[in-house]
């Protein structure tokens, strides 16, 4: 009976996206006259997933409650078997309970926030799926389906931060915002395969129990690409600047997304993987120095910024390098109580960003303390917030660019003229093409067709000389060189394409982006 609690929370805001979707596609509802339908649907769906998770809570503390549930198996195969199993005590359902009720708050504030706005449907859709990716990544007892709620979020990011899709700076940061956590969801892959191997399992539970059995350095191996996952996620350094691009969005979305829930999920995932990162001393100094280096950095740079919402997402990311601090250096049940008071503030602190501009009005903002107000070089540096952004964008972004701006060149220039270019064969600079063109009744050499002619005596010669000199290659060389010749260079060309085609596959574009960024860093060293 448990078994059917718990899949709850995650599974009715599920179906209040699928309805509130499928409505709106059809058009049965649509513009301001149907926003209470979506609005109901959606804060009936989430008020009964947070009551469900407080009860389940409240039956946990008392031990009413098992510790796990498996509802089936995903994938069974030889040796792997990967289960669907939701977590139904300790501090997963602790979180479920908190995120639920913050997100019914966000959700009921969104009614009258996003009143008449265009998207009220989109933007309620998104919420409700939102809601179940973030719900089915802190249940979740398994790595796998973890990664499945942590991608569905991201990508409800993504939306929500082009919520204004017709604004070309919300378009562009929602696409970097993208990019940027991808990178750490590679981390996150690369984890759930290393731990398929040495441990045969997914499970969250099999994997803290048996990394006393890894050697050191596989533990320390492990550990960093769950960590690489987790600070890209929760916008620690060298992922820093993310977080301020992500502000392109409505306030109820940036209140829940980067200020009470989906920002704090690289600290859950670290307080999830406890024992794998005790028996990893290498990776707790690097969640501790990363973590100390994001609090500086976001302090410093927050000092100059002069909107409440940059104010406050620099704010947001001080508090989570400290979370990473604490994780670093042991404290983890200092971390978790911190991540759940940081998300209550937070979250109330973003929602209530307009009221106190409007009550603020007028006020003089708090100076610089007297010790920093002459340091010219910390403020401009400030205000450029470290130039970490442009400093990633050297080092990684443009060599990637320019590899792939040299390998257009190459094809243009080498590859296609050598082989003809992919477009029909009257227009292509091949001899060869233009010889089937000539077989095919193309007519090139009629009157009518022809593309060029000369004026004048040097004209004239020009043209003649150029007739003189295709009448030659056309009699002496094309017809010379017979079919047999053409056959073979046919399948030389096809081989080629096959080669380019297999140079192009991801292996090797990887192994390119690999080679390039080792150059990248050797002469940034």
């Amino acid at each position: 009976m448990d078994a059917c609690w718990i899949v709850l929370p995650p599974l009715l805001p599920f179906l209040a996206a699928v309805t509130i979707g499928g409505l709106h596609f059809f058009d049965f509802i649509d513009g301001e006259q149907d926003e209470a339908v979506t609005s109901r649907i959606g804060l009936t769906a989430v008020g009964l997933a947070a009551l469900t998770a407080i009860g389940l809570w409240l039956a946990g503390l008392y031990g009413l409650s098992a510790e796990e549930h498996v509802l089936g198996h995903w994938l069974d195969s030889g040796r792997f078997r990967i289960a669907f199993s939701l977590r139904g005590s300790g501090f997963n359902l602790s979180l479920a309970a908190l995120f639920s009720l913050l997100l019914l708050i966000a959700m009921r504030f969104s009614v009258n926030y996003l009143h008449r706005e265009a998207g009220f449907h989109r933007f309620f859709f998104i919420l409700n799926l939102f809601a179940a990716a973030m719900l089915l990544l802190v249940l979740s007892g398994n790595a796998v389906f973890t990664f499945i709620g942590w991608e569905v979020a991201g990508v409800c990011s993504y939306w929500l931060i082009a919520y204004a899709y017709d604004r070309p700076t919300a378009a562009h940061n929602a696409t970097r915002v993208f990019v940027t956590n991808r990178v750490g969801d590679g981390g996150f892959l690369l984890g759930i395969a290393l731990s398929l191997i040495w441990l045969e399992s997914a499970d969250w539970q099999i994997i803290n129990q048996s990394t006393t059995d890894l050697d050191r350095g596989d533990a320390t191996l492990l550990a960093l690409c769950f960590a690489l996952a987790a600070f890209a996620k929760s916008a620690q350094i060298p992922f820093t600047p993310w977080l301020a691009r992500a502000m392109e969005g409505p306030t109820p979305s940036s209140a829940i997304f980067y200020g009470g829930v989906m920002i704090h999920a690289g600290v859950f995932l670290l307080i999830q993987l406890r024992p794998l990162f005790n028996q990893a001393p290498p990776a707790m100094l690097l969640l501790a120095l990363v973590g100390a280096l994001t609090a500086v950095y976001s302090y410093w740079v927050g000092l100059s910024q002069t909107d409440i919402k940059s104010s406050q997402v620099y704010a947001a990311s001080a508090q989570l390098g400290l979370m990473f601090l604490e994780c670093g250096l042991g404290f983890w049940d200092l971390a978790g109580w911190h991540l759940c008071a940081h998300a209550v503030v937070r979250c109330y602190l973003l929602l209530t960003a307009p009221s106190i501009l409007h009550a603020t009005q007028g006020q003089a903002i708090r100076p610089v303390p007297p010790r920093w107000a002459d340091c010219r070089w910390a403020f401009m540096a400030s205000l450029q917030r470290g130039w970490l952004e442009s400093a990633l964008d050297w080092m990684l972004v443009k060599p990637i660019q320019q590899l792939a701006k040299d390998m257009r060149t190459i094809d243009d220039r080498i590859i296609d003229p050598a082989l003809g270019v992919p477009g029909p064969a009257i227009q292509a600079i091949s001899s060869l093409a233009e010889w089937e063109e000539r077989r095919m009744g193309a007519n090139l050499d009629s009157d009518e067709d022809s593309f060029a002619r000369g004026s004048g005596l040097a004209g004239k010669l020009a043209q003649w000389t150029a007739g003189l000199l295709s009448w030659f290659e056309y009699r002496f060389i094309l017809r010379g060189i017979g079919r047999d010749s053409i056959r073979w260079g046919r399948r030389l060309g096809r081989r080629a394409n096959r080669f380019e085609r297999l140079l192009s596959s991801p292996r090797y574009l990887i192994l390119f982006v690999l080679i390039t960024l080792m150059v990248a860093l050797g002469y940034g060293a």
